[in-house]
C-alpha cells in the first residue's frame, strides 16, 4: 500500500508548490492593481485640474480680446500705421454676415490674413459712428457684400 500512496503524495507536494508560487504571483499583481488604480485616480485628478486650467486660460483669452475687433481676408500690411483710416476705407464694404461664399477662381495668390484692431483706438468709445462714413457704408452694402467677414 505504500508503494500506491507513495506517487499520490509526490503528486500532492507538486501541487501544493504550484499553488504557493501562484498564491505569490496573485499577491503580487494585487500590488500592481492597486499601485495602478492609485495613479488612474491622480490622472483623473490632474485631467479634470487641466481642464479647469483650460477653461480658465480660454476665458482670460476672451476677457483680454473683449476691446477688439477682427477683420478677416484683408491681405497682410494692408493696414498701415494709421488705424482709423485703415478702419474707414475698409469698412466701406463689409457684410455683416459671418457666412462666407465660395472663394472665386480668379482669386489673388495672396492669402489673406486676419486683423486685429483694438476698439479702445475710436475717438470716443460710445459713438463709434465718427470713424466711419455712413454714406460710404450704405455704397458699399450696395455693390454687393465684402470679401471679409466682420466678427
Amino acid at each position: 500500500m505504500d508503494a500506491s500512496i507513495s506517487p499520490l503524495t509526490l503528486e500532492t507536494m507538486s501541487i501544493r508548490t504550484d499553488i504557493t508560487g501562484f498564491h505569490s504571483r496573485v499577491i503580487g499583481l494585487e500590488s500592481r492593481v492597486e499601485t495602478l488604480e492609485t495613479h488612474m485616480s491622480t490622472i483623473q485628478d490632474r485631467d479634470q485640474d487641466l481642464s479647469y486650467l483650460r477653461s480658465k486660460v480660454t476665458d482670460l483669452e476672451d476677457r483680454s480680446r473683449r476691446d477688439n475687433i477682427r477683420l478677416l481676408g484683408i491681405p497682410e500690411n494692408e493696414e498701415g500705421t494709421d488705424v482709423q483710416t485703415f478702419l474707414s476705407s475698409t469698412t466701406t464694404g463689409i457684410s455683416t454676415s459671418t457666412q462666407s461664399g465660395p472663394e472665386a477662381p480668379g482669386r489673388s495668390p495672396e492669402t489673406p490674413a486676419d486683423h486685429c484692431l483694438p476698439a479702445t483706438s475710436f475717438p470716443d468709445p460710445q459713438d463709434r459712428s465718427s470713424c466711419t462714413n455712413p454714406r460710404a457704408l450704405s455704397d458699399g452694402q450696395a455693390r454687393g457684400p465684402y470679401n471679409s467677414r466682420l466678427l
